[in-house]
């Protein structure tokens, strides 16, 4: 295998080096290299410089602000952080949640969601694991029922990472019971600020606060935060999955002791 980089990938790779060199705030970088636990700050404060950039969501198409890059482009990029010791990206938003809303949203969802998402003003988490459900995610009992213009929901949600942190969750529930499970499962986005949401920690065995139960009572949300048609849920959970697997950000550990 060829593993040369062209004259353009090389002026590329520099360009990246020095951008890192020359905006990688100081204090950040004395805790990567530390071993110091970064903040949720300190995160949106580096996924911010990239953003202004325009090097935040390289894997979003152009007209949503991605950034065009070839495949050795994105390599580049990544390598690049990861050689500079940079904080990982969190991929909630930009990895999971926007791309679902480019693809299976209004022109009205994504006008609202994509530019928090993308500028790092809204911290997202994922509401798709619940207790008992093991892997099987199509046996997930959390309730949206339709009340004129909103839906009522009810469940609980685990392991659910960052979630003390999030401004907004976007979860699978079930809007219809039907002998085959896979099917009346909806996508559904929750502001975390809703009345009846309230997150507990899970403390793992080594004493850190990283994932968390998220409880549901009779949380009222818009109709209009319904991302696809009703009983889509599934399928749009299958190209998240997907999505998620050829991504190149991985999950970021918040580790609060």
């Amino acid at each position: 295998m060829n593993l040369s980089f062209s004259e353009e990938d090389l002026k590329f790779q520099d360009e990246v080096r020095s951008f890192i060199a020359d905006n990688y705030p100081a204090d950040i970088k004395n805790k990567m290299d530390n071993g110091i636990p970064v903040s949720k700050d300190d995160i949106l404060t580096w996924q911010r410089i990239l953003s202004k950039k325009g090097w935040f969501a390289i894997n979003w198409p152009e007209e949503y602000g991605g950034t065009g890059w070839s495949v050795t482009q994105k390599h580049i990029f990544q390598n690049e952080l990861a050689d500079a010791n940079t904080p990982t990206l969190v991929p909630f938003g930009v990895s999971m949640c926007g791309p679902v809303i480019y693809t299976f949203g209004t022109q009205e969802q994504k006008d609202r969601f994509l530019p928090g998402i993308i500028n790092n003003d809204v911290w997202w988490c994922q509401g798709y694991s619940e207790p008992g459900s093991g892997s099987d995610l199509a046996s997930l009992k959390t309730k949206a029922v339709k009340d004129g213009d909103h839906y009522i929901v009810n469940g609980t949600k685990t392991w659910t990472t960052m979630a003390q942190h999030a401004d907004w969750i976007f979860c699978l529930v079930r809007t219809e019971t039907t002998d085959i499970k896979q099917q009346g499962i909806s996508f559904l986005l929750i502001d975390m600020n809703t009345p009846g949401v309230e997150v507990k920690p899970i403390i793992t065995i080594d004493g850190s606060h990283e994932v968390n139960m998220v409880y549901l009572d009779n949380v009222k949300v818009p109709a209009e935060n319904l991302i696809g048609e009703e009983g889509a849920g599934w399928n749009i959970a299958k190209f998240l999955l997907a999505h998620e697997r050829t991504g190149i950000e991985v999950y970021l550990l918040l580790r609060e002791k």
